[in-house]
């Protein structure tokens, strides 16, 4: 099987700019509504937003990869960073989780300096600060070496994997890395949008790193996507919609992998992706404005820091989030609390008309927020 960096012609992609009009054009249209209603939020609104978007960012680009990051960390990672207040959420630290938002927000806020490749070693070492991915352990803040064979992508069991796509070797990284990143400085005539599907190509096929490079990858898009928009505030999740869209991901990628050089497929797939990302973002902000003006009125409530994490849940998954509303075994499995604890604060917070009884259910009560109550507080209220 032959790669796209074994041609003759690499790193010189080609597309036809033909067949990415209507989809480019789609995703500018896109993205002067969704500025048009972010001017329209409050400061305070938009700090949220903001805050929110880094999360959804920095859990998903986790998740395409199979790894999970405690979700609480992150939130309160990206609180201290940015100053803003939790609803109350207690203060968690976690190592990886810091150093992902880290990342994320270095390459976004910092998206006019120039890429370097400690910049890089730097974001790598973030993502692996002790120096092991699982149980193996890895070069972390440097580019791979190959001593355990060439880097190849597999699926499978053992002894019966089969390869998916084999970067170039260890021993050529240095070189075609410091081409990528000279491009990446440079000055050219490129459509923003398109240069940054160009680089996520471009670096996931070099492959630079022994793990970690789909991250590291997405990081620098946000990074040229943020430079595009001359904005270090993002108010979509690429991420997201990726993971939502995983399996046509990893498959435009094999596909390109292995095609002649001719990305154009690629890049329509990147393009289509971005659009899907940005119309899905209505939904997020509409979640914030529920949420934002939700403990504006509770602000004086006096609630456990159990209470609040689990209106937090409620909060972020909206109307449909929880099938069958929020029982006691389910508010257990959140508060990490007993049963009886779990009653009791649930009919406190009920008391408080925070929460409504759903009909029926009998001993299995459950309970949800009024979702009528709140669905006028959506992004063109007033």
């Amino acid at each position: 099987m032959k790669y796209i960096w074994q041609t003759k012609s690499w790193p010189d992609f080609t597309w036809d700019s033909d067949k990415l009009l209507k989809p480019l054009g789609n995703v500018r249209f896109s993205q002067g509504s969704l500025i048009t209603q972010i001017r329209e939020l409050g400061f305070e609104i938009q700090q949220t937003a903001r805050a929110d978007v880094l999360v959804e960012e920095a859990l998903k680009t986790s998740a395409i990869e199979g790894e999970k990051i405690d979700p609480d960390a992150v939130r309160s990672s990206v609180g201290r960073r940015l100053g803003l207040p939790d609803a109350g959420l207690k203060d968690v630290r976690d190592q990886k989780a810091d150093g992902l938002v880290e990342i994320l927000l270095d390459a976004t806020v910092n998206y006019s300096q120039k890429l370097t490749p400690e910049r890089i070693w730097g974001w790598h070492a973030a993502l692996f600060p002790t120096g092991y991915s699982g149980m193996l352990k890895i070069s972390a803040g440097r580019w791979r070496n190959d001593e355990k064979g060439p880097m190849q992508v597999v699926s499978g069991p053992i002894g019966h994997r089969k390869v998916h796509f084999e970067a170039p070797p260890a021993i050529k990284i240095e070189k075609e890395m410091q081409v990528f990143i000279s491009w990446i400085n440079g000055k050219s005539h490129l459509d923003g949008i398109i240069k940054a599907g160009l680089a996520h190509i471009w670096f996931v096929t070099i492959h630079p790193f022994d793990d970690g490079n789909g991250r590291i990858a997405r990081t620098l898009t946000d990074m040229l996507l943020a430079r595009d928009e001359n904005n270090p505030k993002r108010f979509y999740s690429l991420s997201s919609q990726i993971m939502t869209d995983r399996n046509d991901y990893y498959e435009i990628l094999k596909t390109t992998q292995t095609g002649t050089g001719d990305i154009t497929d690629w890049l329509k797939w990147f393009l289509e992706c971005m659009n899907r990302a940005i119309l899905n973002s209505n939904t997020l902000l509409e979640k914030i404005m529920i949420k934002a003006r939700f403990w504006k009125e509770f602000a004086q409530i006096r609630l456990h820091e159990r209470q609040t994490k689990v209106i937090n849940r409620l909060l972020d998954a909206g109307a449909d989030g929880f099938k069958g509303g929020l029982k006691n075994k389910k508010y257990m499995g959140i508060a990490h609390t007993s049963r009886a604890t779990a009653q009791r604060e649930l009919a406190d917070l009920v008391k408080k008309d925070i929460l409504i009884k759903r009909p029926g259910g009998g001993r299995s009560a459950s309970y949800d927020l009024d979702w009528e109550r709140w669905s006028s507080f959506g992004i063109n209220s007033p």
